[in-house]
């Protein structure tokens, strides 16, 4: 069932499943991640079969198909989420729904069924903040802390979907692709180069240069562009202030937030956020 906001008093289309027994998927109405944490099934996903082995998550449309033929010892828990969660303007004392295609695209590719896999893959490093993500997902659908509850789960779903993402376009690991998966999950720590080289095995000048080939900038700046491409989603989707939208992207300070964003964005965060929401709602 969706959830009540007890401090705005309105509903929001999310539910969060501790125990997952997929009696039920896909949910109505839903997107829905279904994180497996130990065993293993197999069962057809719109007419194909598909075999999971924990660690993974399902990601699953609302229209998909499922029927689970087999489960050996299965645990799992899921988020559902409607669209409109995703197309949602949250602010501090109201959500507006808009009435057309979500903005926030990222993740998105995930549910599309071109490629008919839902699995994206998931790596060993990526796994353990996948799921202290999902444990926060789902201790903020049941506490609602404070009135900010949906902000912060807006926050980790943006975070889940981008690492699923970004993990799942190439299944090559180059030296780039072992430092982009670096980046992709350690972004909120603090990152210095020989973290980098040391992720690749490359000196600087070699990790550098196979950068600017295939991103066309360095691994450091990569990072940046990074940490203020999720900057933005946080300030366009949720309240949180600039401090914690600092420290969520691996900012130390919000000054520094500030300055880098206002020089690569050419605008600073406040009127990016005042923009983008205007234009939100127009």
């Amino acid at each position: 069932m969706p959830q009540l906001d007890r401090y705005k008093n309105h509903m929001v289309n999310i539910e969060f499943a501790a125990v997952e027994d997929f009696s039920r998927l896909p949910y109505p109405e839903r997107l829905s991640l279904v994180l497996i944490t130990s065993g293993g099934m197999k069962g057809m996903l719109n007419e194909r079969p598909i075999f999971v082995t924990a660690p993974c998550i399902l990601c699953l449309a609302e229209d998909d198909e499922v029927n689970i033929i087999e489960k050996h010892n299965v645990a799992a828990q899921s988020f559902h989420f409607h669209r409109e969660f995703l197309n949602s303007v949250t602010f501090s004392d109201s959500q507006v729904s808009l009435p057309f295609t979500p903005r926030i695209q990222t993740g998105l590719s995930l549910f599309q069924r071109d490629r008919p896999y839902p699995l994206p893959r998931i790596t060993e490093k990526a796994y353990p903040l996948l799921f202290e993500w999902f444990f926060i997902l789902g201790t903020e659908v049941q506490a609602q802390s404070d009135e900010r509850w949906r902000c912060r789960i807006k926050k980790y779903l943006i975070q889940i979907l981008g690492m699923l993402e970004d993990l799942n376009r190439s299944s090559e690991q180059s030296p780039v692709d072992l430092v982009l998966e670096y980046i992709h999950t350690n972004y909120p720590r603090k990152i210095v180069l020989e973290d980098l080289t040391k992720c690749a095995h490359l000196n600087r000048v070699s990790l550098n240069k196979m950068f600017q080939e295939r991103c066309e900038t360095t691994a450091m700046g990569y990072l940046l562009v990074h940490r203020l491409k999720v900057a933005g989603d946080l300030l366009t989707h949720t309240d949180m202030n600039l401090n914690d939208i600092a420290r969520a992207t691996g900012f130390e300070y919000d000054t520094y937030f500030i300055k880098q964003f206002t020089a690569k964005k050419g605008i600073s965060p406040t009127k990016y956020r005042n923009i983008t929401r205007r234009l939100a709602t127009n």
